[in-house]
């Protein structure tokens, strides 16, 4: 159990849990003292109470592949350890063929869903992205495509000088079928301004996720936690997510994303440990009450604490992923991916029902 600087009163908790198993929103307030006072049993089984209450004992998984197609980035953030210019002998980019051929793969090896992602290109033209969902789908019809975060998407509509609601339609129109949530981070001016101010500001992914959801595709949310974020930066966080999902509707999941600091100018801070990844995914589930999904990441969380996390409020386990670099160069140590029956056999260990989406 997690210990506190102050300890929490047991008729606060009781009126928190009150308030959870009526439906009542939680404030601002009450997720502060979620993070700082609670007992994590205590939360974790508050959490897990609402998330076998929207999704009884199921856990979704999916088999799919990461493809990340280029680590070559315009930018430079602080806590990324993947972005690379042409001058590092470690930067790299895959054609469309090989994009093709990783492809194939994944579809001999099962996969249904495909997740790309990668950095601001500085030389890829903006017809590249179109042309590289339009090969996929032709060639694979019955691939799901989940593609470029608000951050690319946002990058897109300069390449191309057209609205941002243009690109989309035009991405939608070409193959794309669901957007990640990365590149949300902490959506906090502070740490937009600290630790990633070239990328697009927490205002503008928004405003990208929710031209995303009126252009009919959904998408992902995420935070990413365990670097210089505040507890009140992150339940800010959560409300910010919360009223576009309240006007949207179009968030499927909710991803908290536990930051690997190796290999970045963060790299003394630390990692987060487990009873605080574990708080992370469950206080998310009880602020997110209009998100059905809390998603346990299990390259970023760890195997042993993503599988914690699955009686603890998360109620889906990613996928198979087989070729993750993002938080890999960052140093972590989860395997690259895992084997449709690992996955099954880790969901079923803590008393769930895996279910291939």
């Amino acid at each position: 159990m997690q210990s506190h600087n102050r300890e929490m009163k047991i008729t606060d908790l009781d009126a928190i849990a009150a308030k959870v198993r009526s439906g009542a929103r939680l404030s601002r307030e009450d997720g502060i003292q979620l993070y700082e006072d609670a007992p994590l049993d205590v939360l974790r089984a508050l959490a897990n109470e609402v998330a076998e209450r929207l999704n009884g004992k199921d856990v979704t998984y999916v088999v799919n592949r990461h493809i990340n197609y280029s680590n070559l980035c315009k930018l430079d953030c602080f806590f990324c350890a993947f972005a690379r210019t042409r001058k590092d002998e470690d930067g790299y980019e895959f054609s469309l063929d090989e994009m093709r051929e990783r492809a194939r793969d994944a579809v001999d090896a099962g996969a249904s869903e495909i997740h790309m992602v990668g950095g601001l290109h500085p030389d890829y033209p903006y017809d590249w992205y179109p042309e590289l969902l339009r090969t996929l789908r032709a060639e694979f019809p019955s691939l799901a495509l989940k593609a470029f975060t608000a951050v690319e998407l946002d990058y897109f509509k300069d390449l191309s000088g057209m609205s941002l609601r243009e690109v989309i339609t035009d991405l939608k129109n070409a193959g794309l079928g669901f957007v990640p949530g990365g590149g949300a981070e902490v959506l906090s001016d502070r740490i937009w301004k600290k630790l990633f101010r070239k990328k697009i500001p927490p205002t503008r992914w928004l405003a990208v996720h929710q031209a995303v959801h009126e252009a009919g595709l959904r998408s992902n949310a995420t935070l990413l936690f365990g670097h210089i974020e505040t507890t009140g930066e992150k339940v800010e966080h959560h409300l910010a997510l919360r009223e576009l999902q309240d006007r949207t509707g179009g968030f499927v999941s909710y991803i908290p994303l536990r930051f690997h600091p190796n290999n970045t100018v963060l790299s003394h801070i630390g990692i987060a440990d487990s009873d605080a990844t574990l708080r992370e995914i469950a206080v998310g589930r009880l602020m997110l009450d209009n998100f059905r999904h809390v998603k346990a990441y299990w390259i970023m969380t760890g195997l042993d604490t993503g599988r914690l996390a699955l009686s603890g409020g998360a109620d889906d386990f990613d996928g198979t992923v087989v070729e993750e670099k993002i938080t890999h160069m960052a140093g972590a140590d989860t395997p690259e991916g895992l084997s449709e029956g690992d996955i099954r056999n880790l969901i079923r260990g803590e008393g769930k029902v895996p279910l291939r989406r």
